[in-house]
């Protein structure tokens, strides 16, 4: 099994059947099937061989969609980049996979050339309408030009892609799924009775995201139709849902609030929509209620992981979110283990704890990563015996629900983006009046949480908290930026190793909630 998979068999069972709509294009199976190995000699002629890197920095597309595919045809490796990055942390990306081709679209053409003039072997293909901007190669015109070539044929054990995300060392860390792992997933998930092969399934989450990968991978699997937005907007999820009887998407809590809450929702026909499925982070008791209400023909299904999975650990179906699941509180849970996966609750010292006994969350199955892209040590301090080590905090109850309620490690979950802490502090300090900085999660009604931070100034240093924010954002993206910064000359709490005691500091902020997570 091998992400082309699905492409061969569609070609083989469904050639005329609906594949992309993407705007007013529109194509069919057989259409992407005489496109994608066209593509994967383009990047043939390009120098791309076995196992070497493509990279990718783009809003949605159909042409995103192929890029996957043809990567995979082609033998290579794709590496998805995150839109919200600054330039220097895609760039860090870049020289730690050495990818030496980099897809760009319109929006990120500039982007795209900032990074070429940083790494020379750079070459930059437009994945975009119109003419290419000069020193990039179009890539309608890589298509025309290209004869098809055979499928390469991956295995299972070969790496297919490199999905880059945030580390607790300051430096993102880039996760390595096999073809194994990604179709693993979509069985499992298949399996599980999501995205059948009837699915017109809306790509509204980005679809460098492996959130969005889940669903993905399985309708390539399953041979369903996929909708691609651009990027996710109420009014845009509406019409596409409108316009071409949109039956599934997946969206992430903050994305679903956006939506059921906007003004605009009850003029637009969204009945057709039935599948609903949330992560990335915990959705709230309020909100789901809102969105059940709001969405009556939609069923609501969460699925709980992360990228090193691939990305699903468990799914809490949408019978549980109901009736007698709900009234035995269900609904707060991250659901039970998926198909083809195994988790477990451990201690420090990785034996299982009792059922109702806070641990961390721990999984395995095929579905667990390679590793760490050339860094063997923070893989196995992540794989323990084949066990990937979630850093969450859970419990599980005696039917074997698994509930979340916080984070080993200091991540921040904010509109489905993980934050990690260190990363922020990093940049805080590099402000010359900062002497101390602890980075914290604190709740919000509308993201799940934002990032907080609070600062301990130089002697006789004076710096505000908009000053402060405003330097964070020329060192790393937006949305990991803080949104609120207390400024304070008093030293942060220690423990007796010298470390900061977070749980000191979130207390105020998290008093009086049932859950230490939104």
């Amino acid at each position: 099994m091998n992400i082309t998979h699905g492409l061969r068999r569609a070609l083989q069972i469904n050639p005329d059947g609906p594949a992309t709509v993407f705007g007013n294009r529109r194509r069919k199976w057989r259409e992407i099937g005489e496109r994608v190995p066209r593509l994967a000699a383009g990047l043939h002629a390009l120098g791309v061989h076995a196992g070497e890197r493509v990279a990718v920095l783009s809003l949605n597309s159909d042409r995103y969609l192929e890029l996957y595919l043809a990567t995979a045809w082609a033998g290579a490796v794709i590496v998805p980049l995150n839109i919200r990055w600054s330039r220097a942390e895609n760039e860090d990306a870049m020289r730690d996979c050495r990818a030496n081709l980099l897809f760009v679209d319109k929006a990120f053409a500039s982007m795209g050339v900032a990074l070429a003039e940083a790494l020379p072997h750079l070459k930059l293909i437009y994945a975009d309408d119109g003419d290419a901007p000069a020193a990039m190669e179009s890539y309608e015109a890589l298509l025309a030009r290209s004869e098809p070539v055979a499928d390469a044929m991956r295995k299972g054990g070969d790496l297919a892609g490199i999905f880059y995300t945030g580390g607790t060392t300051g430096r993102s860390k880039g996760v390595m799924l096999s073809h194994g792992n990604l179709m693993v997933n979509a069985l499992n998930a298949l399996g599980e009775g999501l995205f059948s092969g009837a699915a017109i399934y809306l790509h509204a989450a980005p679809m460098f995201h492996l959130a969005n990968g889940a669903a993905m991978f399985s309708l390539l699997l399953s041979g369903g139709a996929n909708v691609i937005v651009q990027g996710f907007t109420p009014e845009g999820v509406m019409a596409a849902v409108q316009n071409e009887r949109v039956s599934d998407v997946l969206l992430v809590p903050t994305m679903i609030q956006m939506l059921v809450d906007h003004p605009a929702l009850s003029a637009y026909d969204v009945s057709s929509l039935k599948n609903i499925v949330y992560g990335a982070s915990p959705i709230s008791e309020a909100l789901l209620d809102r969105a059940t209400a709001a969405l009556p023909n939609a069923q609501f299904t969460q699925a709980y992981g992360m990228t090193e999975l691939s990305p699903i650990a468990t799914l809490l179906h949408w019978q549980e979110h109901i009736g007698d699941g709900r009234a035995r509180g269900r609904h707060r849970a991250a659901g039970r283990a998926a198909l083809g996966c195994e988790v477990r609750v451990v201690d420090a010292s990785d034996k299982p704890v009792p059922r109702g006994t806070v641990g961390e969350i721990v999984a395995r199955g095929d579905n667990v990563m390679m590793g760490y892209w050339q860094r063997p040590e923070e893989t196995a301090a992540a794989i323990v015996d084949g066990w990937m080590h979630t850093g969450d905090g859970g419990y599980m109850d005696e039917d074997g629900f698994i509930y979340v309620v916080d984070r080993v490690k200091d991540m921040i979950i904010s509109g489905g983006e993980n934050i990690y802490s260190v990363e922020v502090e990093n940049a805080i300090t590099r402000h010359p009046a900062v002497a101390q900085c602890a980075v914290i999660g604190i709740p919000d009604e509308r993201w799940g949480e934002r990032v907080h931070a609070i600062v301990v100034t130089r002697s006789g240093a004076n710096v505000s908290a908009d000053e402060l924010m405003d330097f964070c954002k020329t060192l790393i993206a937006g949305y990991k930026c803080p949104r609120s910064i207390d400024v304070s000359e008093n030293p942060l709490p220690l423990s007796g190793a010298g470390k900061v005691l977070k749980r000191e500091l979130r207390r105020p902020f998290w008093e009086h909630r049932e859950r230490h997570v939104s």
